[in-house]
């Protein structure tokens, strides 16, 4: 066995033959993807865990952070319940971290602002709640994470 590298120079490489829809096998077979693709969920309700229109409200309160804390106020633990009926009401239930929080008067408001903004959602209602109290354990891990907190 050596071990030199032999080196071929050529001048032109013969391109390989396209694909035509003329050669393809008969009959022929459409994506085995586009019938599961276009399916809709069996049983998913709207305002349930998982629905399209609960998982809408989450994620527009993962887009509300805190001023304090570079977490948003979802993965902060400060929601403690959404509901969201089949007539496209929304009831969010949240806390802040200490009832002299600087945003205590306009954070409700943004949450029911940006609740209300989701498609599907016709009001939002919220309500500001102390009891439980927040702590930090309330947190995800992935607030945690990045508070350096795990």
């Amino acid at each position: 066995m050596s071990d030199t590298i032999r080196i071929e120079e050529v001048d032109a490489v013969e391109t390989p033959p396209r694909a035509r829809v003329e050669d393809a096998v008969e009959p022929r077979q459409r994506d085995y993807l586009s019938g599961f693709l276009q399916q809709k969920p069996q049983g998913d309700a709207p305002g349930e865990p998982g629905g399209a229109l609960y998982e809408g409200v989450i994620d527009a309160l993962k887009e509300i952070y805190d001023p304090e804390i570079p977490v948003n106020i979802y993965d902060l633990g400060l929601i403690y319940g959404v509901e969201v009926t089949a007539e496209g009401q929304a009831v969010v239930t949240m806390t802040l971290t200490t009832p002299h929080c600087p945003v205590a008067e306009s954070m409700p408001a943004e949450v029911e602002m940006r609740v209300a903004a989701v498609p599907g959602i016709a009001f939002a209602d919220v309500n500001l709640v102390w009891d439980p109290p927040w702590d930090p354990q309330k947190m995800s891990d992935e607030a945690k994470l990045e508070l350096g907190m795990l």
